[in-house]
């Protein structure tokens, strides 16, 4: 946590405004986070109860909303969803802005993720071009508002961008070094196993109306990737758990249409030339932000 703190204090731009969500810690973080707020003013701490256990997915979007809740977007021109596990480059935010503002269609957005390893290897946690990374979600307060905001529930952070998507905005995240930043706990872990993260994934893709002929294709893919074989079967019993118990899924049944015929177009085409189309595409349902 003070790695991320003092990562944001070094920030060339830094935000107008942060608000940590201390979200019932039981250790030392609230005497620590009290410590930076008083020296910084642009630092607001709100402290929420412990609820007793780790709510992945819905309870972080819950934690982001309880702090939201205390500013008014209509004051800012960007908001981001911050984890506190984070190294950021100096210019992190000031990157992105720069991009943000050299193309108006780019709603969601962040830099690329690694962790390091216990030989002292970086590791990329291979983000997607056309995905921003949810530990970091940079976005544009206008698209935030049209998409109507982050869904509740696992998988909220690729909803998001293919939701923007379908309303003609670009969602990336840059392979640049200076946007690269260090992730203090690997992606896709789980307070019980990196298993139970790896179902935890497969579920949300089911929810979010994935095609199951990609998502197998996918899962098979991360076979080769550790942990070897069993970290790609976790997903698909994730996923097959969710749709033998028929599980809800997201509500919005155009954005599920529209990830699937996404999904099913990059089998055969490959995923830079269908966001390449789709962009195109949309660019006429596109709504220039005001102001």
């Amino acid at each position: 946590m003070r790695r991320t703190l003092d990562s944001m204090v070094a920030q060339t731009q830094r935000p107008a405004r942060w608000v940590i969500v201390d979200d019932g810690s039981t250790d030392d973080s609230p005497q620590i986070l009290a410590d930076y707020a008083a020296q910084h003013d642009w630092i607001t701490v709100v402290r929420r109860e412990d609820r007793g256990h780790r709510a992945v997915g819905p309870g972080v979007i819950e934690a982001f909303y309880a702090g939201l809740d205390t500013v008014s977007l209509s004051d800012y021109t960007y908001l981001c969803k911050l984890d506190l596990d984070l190294d950021l480059p100096p210019g992190y935010f000031a990157g992105l802005i720069d991009r943000m503002q050299a193309d108006p269609r780019v709603g969601t957005c962040s830099g690329k993720t690694y962790y390091v390893d216990k030989a002292g290897r970086k590791i990329s946690e291979k983000i997607s071009d056309e995905m921003s990374v949810g530990a970091s979600k940079f976005m544009r307060v206008s698209c935030f508002n049209q998409i109507g905001g982050f869904v509740r529930e696992v998988m909220w952070d690729g909803i998001d961008c293919h939701k923007a998507r379908m309303l003609g905005w670009k969602a990336v995240s840059w392979r640049d070094p200076d946007l690269a930043f260090e992730h203090l706990r690997p992606m896709g872990s789980s307070q019980q196993s990196i298993y139970a993260g790896r179902r935890r994934h497969g579920f949300g893709q089911y929810y979010m109306g994935s095609d199951p002929l990609y998502f197998t294709a996918t899962a098979i893919r991360k076979m080769a990737h550790p942990p070897y074989v069993l970290g790609g079967l976790a997903t698909l019993q994730g996923y097959l758990g969710a749709w033998w118990r028929r599980a809800p899924q997201h509500g919005d049944a155009d954005l599920r249409t529209f990830v699937r015929a996404y999904q099913r177009e990059v089998l055969w085409r490959g995923k830079a030339r269908t966001v390449a189309r789709i962009e195109a595409e949309r660019a006429g349902v596109w709504v220039q932000p005001q102001g």
